[in-house]
């Protein structure tokens, strides 16, 4: 694809990584397989009270058919699942480490992952962490860094609307223009 493509395009807006860490750490490939193949997915940092972002992507992906795992010391359950206080309390395999945490807590957290032996670890938007992402890579584990895991599933999947959600209304009318 030529730098002028949609493709080329996507990998280069809207984020604080360099073309280079963008290739490395957001391929569209890369984020569209971890979202087919991942079953899986524990959430560092998921919080309870459903009006907070974490919520809202993990009952979206709880909605979608994926296994949620939260990880959160402080709660007992979250959406119906039993909460770990860290993913090494995790007691089955992850595919998909998801941190919803300030950028200064990834590292350890990339720890734990490459301990459990995630396959993957995803930083949400506007987290970077460079040596967490570097750790995790260099074990083995896909990486993806400030990139949402609800807004990219609705990107390739066919579920993100406009305002950034799924309205489950169909229409045939066409769209007012304001």
């Amino acid at each position: 694809m030529g730098p002028g493509s949609s493709l080329a395009c996507a990998i280069t807006l809207n984020s604080a990584l360099t073309p280079e860490q963008q290739r490395l750490y957001q391929d569209p490939l890369v984020i569209q397989r971890l979202l087919r193949d991942a079953r899986t997915i524990a959430i560092v940092g998921l919080s309870a009270d459903p009006q907070r972002a974490s919520w809202f992507v993990a009952s979206y992906l709880q909605k979608e058919g994926y296994r949620i795992i939260p990880v959160n010391p402080r709660a007992t359950e979250i959406l119906g699942e039993k909460c770990y206080p860290d993913l090494t309390r995790i007691p089955e395999p992850v595919d998909l480490v998801d941190v919803f945490r300030p950028a200064a807590e990834c590292f350890a957290v990339a720890e734990q992952a490459v301990a459990i032996r995630a396959k993957a670890l995803w930083l949400q938007l506007k987290l970077l962490n460079l040596p967490a992402a570097e750790l995790a890579a260099r074990a083995g584990l896909q990486v993806v860094l400030d990139r949402c895991v609800k807004m990219e599933h609705g990107r390739y999947f066919g579920r993100l609307h406009w305002g950034g959600m799924n309205t489950e209304i169909i229409s045939a009318r066409k769209a007012r223009l304001i």
